[in-house]
């Protein structure tokens, strides 16, 4: 049976369900459960250590009022942490790999970030439309070609983490082939392959 290249990409399902589905239900096993009890477990305990140390290094570089951000930055660093960790797992797949969850993640924070520049310094995120200096004849056509810029910008991010993640995949795949491949003809140059 011969397989594209690009079969690895396909969203793989097992009896029926979809396994991205699984895989994204997959981080919150790393969030800890609250409890009332004033020791917990061992493993309690270990996951609200990591979770304090991982905020605080998170939000190290950080200003004071940046750090009402510690609770969206912190789960979705966890998120991508588990979701890339899943895929180094033998005969499973990186959700990440995917163009609609980059696009999915890609958008809101990209929209999030517009808005709240839009809102608390309108002018500093305006003046981003048009270059200082800028000749009063070619104002009117870069602003536009600013806006329109600023609009297809988390069209071309997602698509470039993606395309950047599938060329590691896809470069692996294709030296394990050719190593498969040279394996009965030239044994030693498979094997340094």
């Amino acid at each position: 049976m011969t397989l594209s290249f690009f079969d690895q990409f396909m969203s793989p399902t097992y009896l029926g369900i979809p396994l991205i589905a699984i895989a994204l239900v997959f981080p919150w096993i790393l969030y800890p459960s609250p409890s009332n009890r004033w020791l917990n477990n061992r493993l309690t305990t270990l996951q609200s250590w990591f979770i304090n140390r991982f905020t605080q290094q998170l939000l190290l570089p950080l200003n004071p009022g940046g750090h009402k951000w510690a609770l969206i930055l912190t789960s979705l660093m966890i998120f991508l942490l588990s979701m890339n960790l899943l895929g180094l797992l033998p005969y499973t797949f990186t959700p990440t790999t995917q163009l609609s969850l980059n696009m999915g993640l890609a958008v809101p924070f990209w929209l999030a970030t517009v808005i709240i520049g839009m809102r608390n310094q309108p002018t500093a995120a305006l003046g981003h439309l048009l270059p200082e200096g800028t000749p009063v004849p070619l104002i009117p056509v870069l602003v536009i070609i600013e806006t329109i810029s600023l609009f297809i910008r988390p069209l071309a991010l997602g698509v470039r983490l993606t395309a950047n993640l599938t060329a590691g995949h896809l470069l692996i795949q294709l030296i394990a082939t050719a190593a498969f491949v040279l394996l009965p003809m030239m044994t030693t140059v498979a094997i340094l392959t």
